[in-house]
């Protein structure tokens, strides 16, 4: 199928693809519409239908079932999806467009003949005021009603209990912040003033800000800040670098947690950035480049494998391959994955965490993380580590011992993505 003109074909076809291959839909949209010539406005439009429908998908196939005697064919089905989602969810969209273009597009994709069954269903939808009925069983209305699979929400209640998981699912279906770290070596707050910033209390240097085009600004260009979401620079903050100290980050890519590490290191000092495919290390050698951070050292290596030549690091972080269930208001596909595929995670964390521990110098601090909020790959990896590395041990979160030695942070509590950090010392020598 080729590339469409029109906002809305792009995004049908688009979700077709994704729903037929898989795949992370950010890689493939931003791919996408590099190569297509629409005006800026239709890109954002063609962005929304695709994320939208994504997130929102149970929910859509939910209210396509109850109108609809068979399942449509894939393309149709799409276009259903891409018109209600607008109906519902796109406020500046005239309702009449959203049925109009749907139906048009019934002939864009050579369907012409389910342009009167598109048109019916839209309509009656409309007529009926826009409203859905939720399953009568508990379970299956929160399926429904935040679009999220069943066995994650009973994962998420089991772990978290049902007012947190309802919480986080919901927060999950809002837009996420654009939160940036500002480059401290060579910027001020005042730099990210015209963009509406605002400082967020968890980690300094952390802000939010109000202007979404920042990323394409001079101020970006000129390294005055990176875009990294507020998780792993509380993750970074925790580790608590100081300049002139030796850091390992060993999973690095793209680089946002070694760049915040090492302006709080105010660029003095060894950051050894690691990643496991070389194309992702240009990304962490560029980005150093851009925000003028010469401390930083980066290098492909695989993080389970034991490296003779490491040097010995005052601070450790391994913000170890996960689910990704935590981010899943920014890559909502992820919610849609099945969680036995995440069975086989906590061998391999544990196994970059057990790697990674032997290159901490005795008195040293190493922080594990992950972006997912799953047990079995937060506090039962950190518990089997440190039952079987009796010279390490859970350090308080905050200098001032506040806060237990690892966490859950949830987006309804801290306003980042979700995210689990654990913070671990190594003992001193004796004598």
């Amino acid at each position: 199928m080729s590339h469409a003109k029109n906002a809305r074909a792009l995004a049908v076809e688009l979700l077709v693809r994704i729903e037929e291959a898989g795949g992370y839909t950010n890689l493939l949209l931003d791919k996408t519409l590099a190569e297509t010539d629409l005006s800026p406005a239709d890109k954002r439009l063609c962005t929304q239908i695709v994320y939208g429908v994504t997130e929102r998908r149970l929910t859509l196939a939910h209210i396509v079932a109850e109108r609809t005697k068979k399942p449509p064919e894939p393309v149709i089905r799409c276009i259903l999806y891409a018109g209600l989602y607008q109906l519902l969810w796109c406020d500046r969209i005239p309702d009449s467009a959203a049925v109009n273009e749907s139906v048009r597009l019934c002939g864009a994709f050579r369907k012409k003949s389910a342009g009167g069954f598109v048109n019916a269903v839209l309509r009656g939808f409309l007529r009926d005021g826009k409203r859905y009925a939720l399953p009568g069983d508990p379970l299956e209305a929160m399926q429904v009603q935040y679009s999220a699979p069943a066995a994650l929400i009973q994962r998420l209640i089991a772990e978290h209990g049902e007012a947190e998981a309802k919480a986080f699912l919901e927060d999950s279906l809002l837009p996420p912040p654009l939160t940036v770290r500002l480059n401290t070596t060579r910027a001020t707050a005042d730099d990210l003033a015209p963009f509406g910033a605002k400082a967020c209390p968890q980690a300094e240097g952390a802000y939010v800000l109000e202007a979404a085009d920042a990323v394409h600004s001079e101020a970006f260009k000129k390294g005055l800040f990176h875009v990294q979401d507020l998780a792993p620079q509380i993750c970074c903050a925790l580790l608590g670098a100081r300049p002139g100290e030796t850091v390992l980050d060993v999973c690095a890519a793209p680089g946002g947690k070694s760049f915040t590490i090492a302006e709080r290191m105010e660029d003095r000092g060894h950051v050894y950035a690691f990643d496991l495919y070389p194309q992702r290390v240009g990304l962490i050698r560029d980005g150093a480049q851009r925000l003028g951070l010469t401390c930083i050292r980066a290098d492909v290596q695989d993080a389970t494998q034991h490296r003779d030549d490491m040097p010995l690091a005052d601070r450790i972080l391994c913000d170890v391959p996960c689910s990704g269930f935590g981010v899943i208001r920014r890559k909502p596909e992820i919610k849609y994955t099945p969680l036995d595929q995440a069975a086989a995670l906590p061998e391999i964390q544990y196994q970059i965490l057990e790697t990674a521990a032997q290159y901490l110098r005795p008195g040293g601090t190493l922080v594990y993380a992950t972006c997912t909020v799953l047990r079995a790959e937060n506090e039962d990896v950190v518990a089997r580590f440190l039952a079987s590395h009796l010279d390490f041990s859970l350090a308080p979160l905050t200098e001032r011992g506040q806060t237990a030695g690892q966490m859950t942070f949830l987006p309804q509590h801290h306003g980042s993505d979700g995210f689990f950090a654990a913070r671990l010392v190594r003992a001193a020598k004796e004598g």
